[in-house]
């Protein structure tokens, strides 16, 4: 049995003595879920509520058994080894089910949101020859719209609709699996065999900066999770974790599915439509009893406005987050209300979990931790040389060596775009493109992207910094820096802020948000210009498009100087 994060004495222990075996040709779905439900069939793996509270218990042999059926389905249809399958299903059970009978065919799954449109889906389907789409009944007039453009999607499955209602061309989930065999076993002919170094899956990055680009894991990925789950997740037999997260994005696999069941966990999981109720997750997590919690730092935000007075939230024991800056004031008013702290990690769509606070390391609002096992982080300045601890530099995890050698759940590369591989990885290291600071304990400080940072007057200012102060007064819901040409300073502070209701932008809201924020950080780090807007630009991930704001495609609905 693998140790706990209860195991180690200290960070220093950690970093020392954790080891994790890495079995040839690995395969999860075989070699973890096929395994271990034979040994545990009974074993709790997911409990589902459903949007309309619905609560549903499935154990291991359920996924074992339902991923087989699907995976010979599949495998009837035409799909093989290598084949790309694009998954939109919201939070549905079938997600898992999809993911696991993919792994078990060695076809290449492409997690993708709900809330793509008919050009994003043209992109994606076209740019990675993906040959089928698995959907629920939602995304089927988006993906049916592209079809004409996306000769080479041929496989068409929709979940959640009857035979009788479906567009030509496409079949039904339940029909195709009401006919198929639930035994699966792991095929002999290397040509069908995928495990190790073949393709796992492909995500599609957020594209903050321009199109996406497709992040190619292979088969030991899921093996990077156990880091996730056991040690910052504090993972133990029975819990039960919930990890705020859509299936169409890396975080659904991060904290809703490898990492957990490794560490026998209960994966919790609300498929919610339509706009978060902070209330009522809160409400879930009393009422089911979770132990373990994950959201991002704005969810934190809004959880913490709401009535803890009637919620028994006894049995949660382990806080988390990541995708942010997490907010001091958060920190706080979140241990106040439930007495618990909240541990930050940092990784990428490209990585697995790169730094985190531990549960053996006392959390320091703000740091994002220190870095994990088989992780070699490395600041470098502007000169690629290593930064001295205080001054700031571009997080990079050194290579050394060949395959073997490589961090366990770093990607193999951008699909199809190998010169933009080699500019991500290279002189040894693969550079993440985020900024950061190490302090004399070696506790990692996030700034930002580098492509973020503001050079004003000399000094550099990165716009989590003041963002993260800018949301702590009561006016301000949201927040993203910038900077702006000026020609005396090079570039000013530009905030651009969606207040809160009963607020309304004016030159003496101004003076006071750039007074609050010189009274919590260093004065030249105030915003200049701060403008008002009903609402950020995002991506379809909820990351601020900062590079659109800085080209002035967002329309400002006032602004000061």
């Amino acid at each position: 049995m693998h140790p706990t994060s209860h195991d180690y004495e200290s960070y220093d222990d950690f970093l020392t003595n954790f080891q994790l075996e890495i079995p040839e040709n690995y395969n999860f779905a075989f070699d973890f879920l096929d395994a271990q439900a034979r040994q545990e069939p009974d074993r709790p793996a997911m409990i589902h509520v459903d949007d309309a509270g619905i609560r549903r218990d499935y154990t291991l042999v359920f996924f074992h058994s339902e991923s087989g059926k699907l995976a010979n389905a599949l495998k009837q249809l035409g799909l093989k080894k290598g084949d790309r399958v694009m998954l939109i299903l919201h939070r549905r059970v079938e997600f898992w089910v999809a993911m696991l009978a993919l792994h078990k065919l060695g076809a290449v799954a492409v997690p993708s949101p709900a809330l793509l449109t008919a050009k994003d889906i043209v992109y994606r389907v076209n740019f990675a020859r993906i040959k089928a789409a698995i959907t629920d009944a939602g995304a089927v007039p988006v993906v049916q719209a592209t079809l004409s453009d996306c000769p080479g999607l041929r496989i068409l499955v929709r979940v959640g609709q009857n035979a009788g209602q479906l567009q030509p061309g496409w079949v039904g989930y339940d029909d195709i699996m009401a006919r198929a065999s639930d035994v699966f076993p792991r095929p002999e002919s290397p040509a069908e065999n995928a495990g190790g170094r073949d393709s796992l899956l492909i995500f599609f990055s957020s594209g903050t900066t321009g199109p996406p680009k497709m992040v190619e894991h292979v088969h030991t990925y899921p093996l990077g999770h156990y880091l996730t789950g056991v040690h910052w997740h504090d993972l133990r037999t029975g819990d039960i974790h919930l990890t705020l997260a859509d299936t169409g994005w890396g975080k659904a696999v991060w904290g809703k599915f490898y990492g957990q069941w490794m560490a026998g966990a209960v994966v919790f999981v609300h498929d919610f439509r339509g706009k978060f109720d902070p209330a009522r997750l809160l409400a879930l997590l009393a009422e089911h009893k979770v132990t373990s919690f994950c959201g991002p730092p704005t969810v934190y935000r809004f959880l913490i406005r709401q009535d803890f007075s009637s919620l028994d939230l006894s049995s949660l024991r382990h806080c988390t987050t990541a995708g942010e800056l997490l907010n001091d004031g958060v920190f706080h008013a979140w241990r106040e209300a439930t007495g618990l702290p909240i541990f930050e990690g940092y990784g990428q769509t490209e990585t697995t979990l790169q730094v985190a606070t531990f549960p053996f390391m006392t959390p320091k609002p703000g740091s994002i931790g220190k870095p994990a096992p088989g992780w070699d982080v490395v600041l470098l300045n502007d000169d690629g040389q290593p930064c001295a601890t205080g001054e700031e530099g571009e997080i990079c995890i050194r290579l050394n060596g060949g395959d073997s050698q490589r961090p366990l759940g770093l990607f193999v590369g951008y699909l199809d775009e190998p010169e933009k591989t080699a500019q991500a990885c290279s002189g040894g290291f693969y550079h993440t493109g985020d900024k950061a600071w190490m302090d004399e304990e070696g506790y990692l400080w996030f700034l930002g992207r580098v492509d973020d940072l503001i050079k004003s007057s000399g000094y550099r200012i990165g716009p989590f910094e003041v963002e993260s102060v800018l949301i702590t007064h009561p006016a301000v819901v949201e927040a993203a820096v910038t900077g702006v040409p000026d020609p005396d300073r090079g570039q000013a502070v530009k905030a651009t802020v969606v207040l809160a209701p009963g607020y309304v932008g004016s030159e003496e809201l101004t003076r006071e948000l750039q007074n609050h924020v010189k009274s919590l950080t260093a004065p030249y780090k105030y915003p200049r210009i701060i403008d008002y807007v009903g609402e950020l630009p995002k991506t379809i991930s909820g990351k601020i498009k900062r590079a659109e704001i800085r080209a002035g495609d967002l329309r400002a609905a006032g602004g000061a100087t």
